[in-house]
């Protein structure tokens, strides 16, 4: 046993002494024009690796820094630098004949620039294009497809790891760029030529993360970018406003999750899968909805056009389902769509959450309790100035809690019943245009029992300023023809238009009576003519007769 024993403890101090010795005869800098020249023809562009340390323990050469040149076309800066890099080696090989085997790499708080420009053309995409085909590390490949795979085919690297990194995506020619934290990338088996797996997460800017778990490869020897994928691509609390995908200053906004399948080849990618967008706001001046809006979406798009078709999506939001389709395309920094809304028989309890997204504010305390609506929509433009037109109908409706006599006693007398604490709809209909400094309401007609038949047109701001010119048409049996007939001693037997303003807010509306346009309205009615007799003068008698009505004296001469 103690002879065990000292053969033990004697091959263990050759060890010592060995791995003591080794750094002395094997120097890692002399391998640092190996890997830079090997990483430089497998990627097509140029590496810089800085001072090479070894590790014999862990049997990993480690670098101070690491550069590698971006695309001249898009910047004279590097794509991607970090401030360590470990490459993992064969020790025996490395000792014994000074081979480098490269088993794997990783690269320690990488800062990654992504451009894309008035093209659609990314940085990235003529990474491996027009390289050497130089091995950069151990192993066998297999043959690269004919006109598929990248031109360093014998590029391998069984363990490849981005740690810690930071991403940055914008466009050339703009300032505005979005950052992404703590991005950690594996793969496996990389080989410029093969199918691989890849698994990468990161922190989105605005809070929120996604992860992307797939395969990808073999490498497009012209475009990185078109290099085929089937992946699943999750994503959780993004802050829409935040990433750039949509202009905040339109007033666009909002928190997505989604479950994404992506799949893409030969430039073509098909995307499947849903997205719950919360507190979205789709206008300017609105407020986030109350209620998730949940997407399940089937598009296409070509990667090459930069252009895509929604082939179907349906959107819910509680039981109120409608339908979306259309195009998109990316035109510079900006995302153009043509998108079509169809809904039909929606209940309006299940949308009046959603509403303020879109800028529509039902009156302070008010709800709606019943009824539903019709949407025809479409949707046009660059996404941060996006213009929707179309037609809208609310039919059968009940808005709890807001009176309409109460908001101005004119309306009563328009009517001549009080509508009470809920005011019903028969109809409303109107013609609808959204855009970021408001929206404009024509050809509105609105159908109520306590008041008839209304209609107009009007706008509201960004600010949700309200500014309607609305026509009440009171029929001869009218509250208000029952009110001037007993002014007169005389009934009425045809029709009668009173004109009248919203001002105010949505939240809290002002209905004004317009005394001047009555006037007009009713001097050649037959009640004007009823006036006219009644009072010895048509005009005066209409001003008298509608000034008492509403509360208002004639001045005097």
């Amino acid at each position: 046993m103690k002879k065990i024993l000292r053969y033990v403890l004697i091959a263990v101090g050759v060890l010592v002494l060995l791995l003591i010795a080794i750094p002395f005869f094997v120097s890692p800098n002399q391998f640092r024009p190996t890997i830079e020249e090997k990483l430089s023809a497998a990627l097509g562009r140029q590496v810089k690796v800085g001072n090479l340390g070894l590790s014999l323990l862990s049997g990993a050469l480690s670098a101070d820094d690491l550069s590698i040149a971006d695309d001249p076309a898009f910047s004279k800066g590097p794509f991607l630098t970090a401030k360590s890099l470990k490459v993992g080696v064969e020790m025996m090989p490395l000792i014994l004949s000074r081979s480098l085997h490269v088993t794997g790499i990783t690269i320690e708080k990488p800062e990654v620039t992504l451009l894309k420009n008035l093209e659609g053309r990314w940085n990235f995409s003529s990474l491996a294009s027009g390289s050497s085909g130089s091995s950069a590390a151990s192993g066998s490949s297999a043959k690269a497809p004919s006109g598929n795979s990248g031109g360093g085919s014998d590029f391998t690297v069984k363990k490849l790891e981005l740690v810690d990194g930071r991403l940055t995506i914008g466009s050339t020619g703009s300032s505005k760029r979005s950052v992404y934290e703590q991005l950690n990338l594996q793969a496996s088996n990389v080989a410029f030529d093969s199918n691989f797996p890849v698994t990468l997460t990161a922190k989105l800017p605005g809070g929120g993360g996604l992860k992307l778990d797939g395969r990808v490869g073999p490498v497009n020897n012209s475009d990185a970018s078109l290099s085929p994928l089937d992946a699943k691509l999750a994503i959780n609390g993004m802050d829409l406003g935040a990433t750039g995908f949509v202009d905040a200053s339109a007033g666009l906004g909002g928190q997505m999750d989604s479950g994404i399948t992506l799949n893409s080849a030969n430039g073509k990618a098909e995307a499947k899968g849903n997205i719950k967008l919360n507190k979205l706001q789709l206008a300017r001046g609105g407020t986030p909805a109350g209620v998730p809006v949940n997407v399940d979406f089937d598009s296409a798009y070509d990667l090459r056009r930069s252009a895509g078709v929604l082939k179907q999506g349906t959107v819910k939001i509680g039981n109120a389902i409608a339908r979306l389709a259309g195009t998109f395309e990316s035109r510079g920094e900006s995302t153009v769509v043509n998108l079509k809304l169809d809904g039909q028989n929606l209940p309006v309890s299940d949308l009046q959450a959603a509403l303020p997204a879109l800028g529509v504010m039902l009156p302070k305390g008010a709800s709606l309790q019943q009824g539903t609506i019709n949407v025809n929509l479409n949707a046009q433009g660059p996404t941060n100035k996006l213009v929707t037109t179309g037609n809208v109908g609310l039919y059968n409706a009940k808005l709890a809690g807001f009176d309409l006599g109460s908001k101005l006693s004119a309306i009563s007398a328009l009517s001549g019943t009080q509508t009470g604490a809920d005011t019903s709809i028969e109809k409303l209909t109107t013609n609808l245009r959204a855009a970021p400094e408001g929206i404009t309401a024509s050809n509105l007609n609105l159908v109520m029992p306590a008041l008839g038949n209304v209609t107009g047109n009007g706008t509201i701001s960004a600010a949700n300023a309200l500014n309607f010119k609305m026509v009440a048409e009171l029929s001869a049996s009218s509250g208000m023809a029952s009110t001037l007939g007993g002014l007169t001693g005389r009934s009425m037997s045809k029709n009668t238009k009173i004109p009248f303003t919203i001002q105010g807010t949505a939240s809290d509306p002002k209905f004004v009576p317009d005394v001047g346009g009555m006037v007009g309205a009713l001097a050649g009615s037959q009640l004007g003519n009823v006036l006219g007799d009644k009072t010895g003068g048509q005009a005066d008698g209409l001003v008298d007769a509608l000034g008492g009505l509403f509360g208002k004296k004639k001045k005097k001469q």
